[in-house]
């Protein structure tokens, strides 16, 4: 009997050493990969969803840059036509102002020419025909327009700079920032015609 317990516990202790061997056989051999590569797996999906995190941040700041591009230029368009829409009324006025004037004139020219002891040459010396575009109108007349004109462009400016706060406006033309010169600053002396 003593040799088949010592049997029996042979078979047992090699048993166990078997089941133990195996045990940690599979420890080394598939646990600790597995878990290797789970966590692997855990740290690259994290990664992963960081970049997707970060590309959807970049481009929503591109998207953000771009819109933001796209409403200053529209803002500075919109400044530089309110700007082209004051000077072009102002030049519409004075031509307008100058229209009259030779139209007024042109209409006395008739009328001396229908005097029966009026001449054709002393006419045109009595009633000179200013020119219908670009003439010369009187100092209070372009000072108005003038005054319009520049106050027309502050409103623009003040327009552009309430919509685009720390935006500075577009360069103006050389054509709309420069000033004629003379004694009143609109080409001719106080109180004398201007021509613009």
């Amino acid at each position: 009997m003593a040799s088949k317990v010592d049997t029996f516990l042979k078979g047992s202790l090699a048993a166990a050493a078997l089941l133990a061997g195996a045990g940690v056989g599979y420890y080394y051999g598939v646990f600790l990969p597995g878990q290797a590569a789970r966590q692997e797996a855990r740290v690259l999906a994290e990664q992963e969803a960081r970049q997707k995190q970060q590309d959807a941040q970049t481009k929503a700041q591109e998207r953000e840059q771009a819109e933001q591009s796209r409403r200053q230029e529209a803002a500075q368009q919109e400044y530089q036509d309110c700007l082209n829409f004051a000077e072009l009324s102002y030049k519409q006025r004075w031509t307008a102002s100058c229209r009259a004037q030779h139209d007024a004139d042109v209409a006395a020219l008739a009328d001396c020419a229908d005097n029966l002891f009026a001449t054709e040459d002393g006419c045109r010396a009595k009633v000179p025909v200013r020119p219908e575009r670009d003439c010369a109108l009187p100092g209070q007349t372009a000072q108005s327009y003038s005054d319009a004109r520049e106050q027309r462009k502050a409103e623009c400016l003040a327009r552009f700079q309430s919509n685009q706060p720390g935006v500075q406006p577009p360069a103006q033309s050389p054509a709309q920032s420069i000033p004629p010169s003379g004694a009143n600053g609109y080409g001719a002396p106080a109180g004398q015609p201007t021509t613009f």
